[in-house]
């Protein structure tokens, strides 16, 4: 069994918790389809938000999703001119049979332009 790093993102449309937590969890949800992994198989998620994502902690809504015994970590990402707003990333750790090349990145809905390299 390898140690494989999934990386994804989301735009959230406000800041809001709400919406924050469907995000992150529908985020959340689509890196595990994808690359067919059940709760069991995660190490770690680091999760980084842009600065003016402020009413939550994204991690909350991994915990919702019952990733309790996860180790979970937030951050702010980097104020940098020009990028885009209110995006929250995630690099999770995982063990998983796939190969590196197999990994699927998610990056939902306008994030997708983030990283077109590894997007998928």
């Amino acid at each position: 069994m390898a140690v494989r790093a999934v990386r994804g993102a989301v735009q959230l449309d406000r800041d809001e918790a709400g919406h924050m937590s469907e995000r992150v969890e529908g985020l959340l949800t689509e890196v595990l389809e994808r690359n067919s992994l059940a709760t069991e198989d995660l190490i770690s998620i680091w999760f980084t938000a842009t600065p003016e994502l402020h009413s939550d902690f994204p991690a909350a809504a991994a915990r919702r999703l019952g990733l309790a015994d996860v180790p979970l970590i937030c951050a702010q990402e980097l104020e940098v001119a020009g990028a885009m707003p209110r995006v929250v990333r995630i690099l999770a750790h995982t063990e998983t049979e796939l190969p590196r090349s197999g990994v699927q990145h998610v990056y939902l809905g306008a994030a997708a332009a983030l990283r077109k390299d590894i997007a998928q």
